[in-house]
C-alpha cells in the first residue's frame, strides 16, 4: 500500500469519527433543547443522552472502538459503532412498546371506570326524576293561600 493510500484511508477515518462526534454532541444538545423546552421528559431523555454520550465515548476513544469491533468480528471500526447505535434504538423500541402497553391498559381501565360512573349517574338521575313525578305538583295558587 502505498503513502497517499494510507494517508487518504486515515482522512476517511478521521472525518468518520468527526461526523459521529458532531452526530453524538448534536443529539445531546437537541434533548437538552427538548427537555428545557419540556417537550421530552427526563425518564425519556436519559435514554436517549446515554445514546449520544455512548456514541461520542466510543467514537472519540478509537481503542475501545476497535477492541469492540474486535470482539463482535466486525472488521470496520465504524461499521461497529453504527451496529452499536442500532442495538441502542431497538432497545429504546422495545421500551417505548412496554410503555405503549401498559398506557393502552391503563386507557382501557379508565374508560371502564367512566361508562360505570356514567351508568351510576343516570340510574341516580332516573331515580330522582321519578322520585319528582309521584309527588303531588304544588301550584302558585294553592301556595298563596
Amino acid at each position: 500500500m502505498t503513502v497517499a493510500a494510507t494517508s487518504w484511508i486515515f482522512a476517511a477515518l478521521v472525518s468518520q469519527r468527526v461526523g459521529v462526534i458532531a452526530v453524538a454532541v448534536l443529539i445531546c444538545v437537541v434533548i437538552f433543547e427538548l427537555i428545557r423546552r419540556k417537550h421530552l421528559m427526563e425518564r425519556y431523555a436519559i435514554l436517549w443522552l446515554t445514546l449520544g454520550l455512548t456514541l461520542l465515548v466510543l467514537a472519540g476513544w478509537k481503542g475501545l472502538l476497535t477492541m469492540l469491533s474486535e470482539a463482535a468480528g466486525i472488521y470496520y471500526p465504524p461499521a461497529a459503532l453504527f451496529a452499536v447505535a442500532f442495538l441502542f434504538v431497538l432497545a429504546l423500541l422495545l421500551h417505548f412498546s412496554i410503555v405503549l402497553s401498559r398506557l393502552s391498559d391503563q386507557n382501557k381501565i379508565l374508560a371502564q371506570r367512566l361508562a360505570l360512573l356514567q351508568q351510576r349517574l343516570e340510574e341516580r338521575e332516573s331515580k330522582q326524576g321519578s322520585e319528582k313525578e309521584d309527588r303531588p305538583a304544588v301550584h302558585e295558587s294553592s301556595r298563596a293561600s
